[in-house]
């Protein structure tokens, strides 16, 4: 499909947002002044800085205030160099561009001073920072420490504070020693210069660990000079539909990229300055058909396989035998030869056995070692792998899978499916990074708004993050040491741009920042929130591109056609006060602050947007434009599955065009069935329904049995129209079409029978599994 449909036009028109009425629970669920406390709110003696620090003693008066002409005074390579980097940050964030100052002078002077004590009494990433109207101390241990205390100077000079120091005593150190962030670069390719830019914004949170996936099922994206096929054949995939045609010419367009050792030298190194240490990722035994595709032998069943554009989970797996493990090792000494980490990630999860459960080959194998079941088999592979890197001075780690089976001695563990996986390890005296799907995968959508990115609709919001625990309350006092920290994951099935990167991961990762850095003590949701908007302005210096979603007005309705109103609700998913008009005049400070519901007569125009100190938090209002024809039409976004939870829904988007902006469908891929609840058909006599087609590009494995698609009559299927019960009697039906119009959607009509009136729920869904493609619904209509 190439073109827009009528609802993206129109979205065009609404500005920002026309959500339907079931999304306002969970909005409210999260929005700290929806529930009759105060909003964001600052505690007594915060600063505008992002993570908290550990102690703050306020002064009297305010210290100096930042110009060109202010000196920065460092003795030794290492202080001056953290000097440079504080004047490039600060520089960056829109503060003064500041000189490094040639011989020796106090912090008395007016100036700034960065000093490495080797008798500080925190030798890790501690640091102390003494601001007063004389000038500016900051002290450390060592170039890590004293590099924080730089980062956290830039953020006092910074954020709306017009380089006014206040005077200021800051004791600080981490919480953890492993504040991470993954980035999977194996589905969506990001270039160096992405990368870097990550990394800078890592840094400006005092993030210090990069965990970097670098092979998968969709791609091997690092250069391994023993095995070039693993690049030649492995870095490359075509895409699904369209997006995998060259337009002009008609022919294949793959997807490639790898990076070079070189480049990953390079992207290290540029970490290393940034105090960040650089974790790879070869997953085995699963998430292997890029390397299998490249090296057939490796595999575990003799069907020749390419990458493909697909998502979820394959069943391809390495096999067993000592050539494959040997495979392995020498990919990791190139791998270790590279990265000078204490730590490489060998994967594990989701290894779906069935390839070697039928292979008569893996199961002889079995038979010779005495190994009693498969997940006993990995284990055998990871115990191997482990041993080889400690041979070499490296520490496996893996997803918590690796603990069924029996868990290597000096294994860490990364507990994704839950705490339970972090808990158990932990508790048998295993190190542990907690990075849980249901509070750290930033694949997750963050709001309900319908101008998310593509993704899981399921939310992992900035409350959710920033409510994270890691240390499991369960765990014994005397195995908590082994709670290393926490990690935000950020897999790219959905993410194809850098632009979309940017606003999965931003505002979030400073909710993961200071969840890593602070004490619980000095943690507070609200006060967070009330210094967010002075970090929203550092990222709008650096030019990042963070998620305008949190910072929208969120809008809800109701219409009454018999009294041609609407009734509109407004919130703001974070709990910022918002304010509106529907006069058409432009929403500022002193616009009315919504309160209650507005009940409008049509046409209507309602425009919103949140504030926080008279400051407007996104980058444009919300407007929302309602008539009476417009009532009668819901896009995809606005309705509900069918079948509730027992479903899997997702927000994809189209196949085409190859670059640029692309119609966005939710469907529950297990089932494609839409329900627009309390839907008023008096008068009504047809449901029109623009339909399209996209890919089913999704690898389901032992998921594949809740697919339920309900059986065609015809050739082609059906779509039907239900009243009430989704299940119940159909009302309305037309057959599809065997294949879409030009612009790659259908315009379905079914009359409604006379009868069918009232207001219920009207369900409508499309027959028969069409894979490799599925229809999905765009926008319904009802026609009087």
């Amino acid at each position: 499909m190439t073109k827009p449909t009528r609802a993206r036009m129109r979205s065009l028109l609404l500005g920002s947002l026309l959500a339907a009425l079931p999304v306002l629970p969970a909005l409210a669920a999260d929005a700290p002044a929806l529930d009759g406390g105060p909003g964001p709110q600052l505690r007594a003696g915060s600063l505008m800085l992002i993570p908290a620090p550990a102690n703050v003693q306020r002064g009297n008066g305010s210290g100096i205030t930042l110009s060109a002409g202010t000196a920065l005074q460092a003795d030794g390579e290492a202080a001056q160099r953290v000097a440079q980097q504080f004047a490039d940050l600060l520089a960056r964030s829109g503060g003064p561009r500041l000189a490094l100052a040639s011989g020796k002078a106090s912090a008395k002077d007016g100036s700034i001073r960065f000093e490495i004590v080797p008798t500080f009494r925190d030798s890790g990433e501690g640091y102390t920072l003494e601001s007063t109207a004389q000038g500016v101390l900051v002290q450390a241990g060592n170039e890590t420490g004293l590099f924080y205390g730089a980062t956290t100077l830039a953020q006092l000079a910074t954020g709306g504070s017009n380089g006014v120091l206040p005077a200021v005593q800051i004791q600080d150190a981490p919480r953890f020693s492993w504040r991470g962030f993954m980035l999977d670069s194996a589905r969506h390719f990001q270039s160096l210069d992405e990368i870097k830019r990550v990394l800078d914004a890592m840094s400006a949170h005092k993030l210090n660990t990069f965990h970097w996936h670098l092979t998968d099922d969709q791609g091997w994206r690092m250069e391994i000079k023993r095995y070039p096929k693993l690049t030649e054949v492995g870095s490359c995939r075509l895409p699904a539909g369209d997006g995998g045609i060259d337009p002009v010419t008609g022919q294949e367009y793959p997807y490639c990229g790898f990076y070079t050792q070189e480049q990953i030298r390079e992207v290290i190194a540029y970490a290393a300055k940034l105090h960040i240490q650089v974790i790879p990722e070869i997953d085995v035994p699963g998430h292997a058909t890029a390397a299998i595709a490249a090296y057939p032998e490796l595999g575990s069943i003799s069907t020749p396989l390419k990458p493909i554009s697909e998502w979820g989970v394959f069943p391809n797996l390495f096999n067993v035998e000592d050539g494959t493990v040997t495979f392995l090792e020498n990919v990791l000494e190139e791998v270790i030869q590279l990265f000078p980490a204490k730590y490489v990630h060998v994967g594990g999860d989701e290894a779906v056995k069935d390839q070697w459960i039928a292979s008569k080959q893996v199961q002889q194998r079995m038979r010779e070692l005495g190994i009693k079941d498969e997940m006993a088999m990995q284990s055998h592979i990871i115990k191997r792998l482990e041993t080889f890197l400690e041979e070499h001075d490296r520490r496996l780690i893996g997803w918590d899978e690796i603990l069924e089976g029996g868990l290597p001695p000096q294994a860490t563990v990364m507990s994704w499916r839950g705490t339970e996986g972090g808990l158990a390890a932990a508790s048998s005296g295993h190190d542990v990074v907690m990075s849980p799907v249901s509070h750290l995968y930033l694949d997750y959508l963050q709001t309900a708004s319908p101008n998310e990115p593509p993704g899981r609709p399921t939310q992992v919001n900035l409350a959710k993050l920033y409510n994270f625990e890691p240390v499991p309350a369960g765990l014994a006092a005397d195995k908590r040491g082994h709670i290393l920290g926490l990690q935000a994951n950020m897999f790219t099935e959905h993410t194809r741009s850098y632009a979309r990167l940017q606003h999965n991961l931003f505002p979030r990762l400073a909710a993961v920042a200071e969840t890593g850095w602070s004490a619980p003590e000095h943690r507070d949701f609200r006060d967070f929130l009330a210094r967010l908007p002075a970090q929203l302005q550092r990222y709008r210096a650096w030019g990042l591109a963070y998620a305008q979603t949190p910072f929208e007005v969120a809008v809800g309705y109701t219409d009454n056609r018999a009294a041609n109103t609407v009734t509109v609700s407004l919130s703001n998913p974070l709990g910022y006060e918002v304010r509106y008009s529907t006069d058409g005049t432009a929403v500022n400070a002193q616009s009315p602050l919504y309160q209650q519901p507005l009940t409008e007569t049509l046409p209507a125009r309602v425009q919103a947007a949140a504030f926080y100190q008279g400051q407007p938090l996104a980058a444009a209002p919300t407007t929302a434009a309602y008539t009476a024809q417009s009532l009668l039409s819901r896009h995809s976004q606005e309705l509900l599955s069918c079948v509730g939870e027992k479903g899997l829904v997702l927000r994809l988007e189209d196949d085409g065009p190859r670059e640029g902006a692309r119609t966005v469908f939710t469907v529950d891929i297990f089932q494609p069935c839409w329900r627009w609840p309390a839907a008023q058909l008096d008068g009504i006599g047809s449901v029109e329904v623009r339909a399209g087609r996209i890919p089913y590009y999704f690898q389901l494995a032992h998921d594949e049995p809740a697919r339920k698609f309900e059986k065609a009559k015809g050739r082609t299927g059906e779509m039907l129209i239900r009243r009430g019960d989704c299940s119940g009697k159909v009302v309305a039906q037309v057959p599809l079409p065997a294949k879409p119009d030009a612009d790659g959607f259908v315009t379905l009509r079914a009359a409604l029978p006379k009868g069918v009136s009232g207001t219920g729920d009207l369900c409508i869904n499309f027959t028969g599994d069409t894979r490799p493609a599925m229809w999905v619904l765009d926008e319904v209509t009802l026609q009087k």
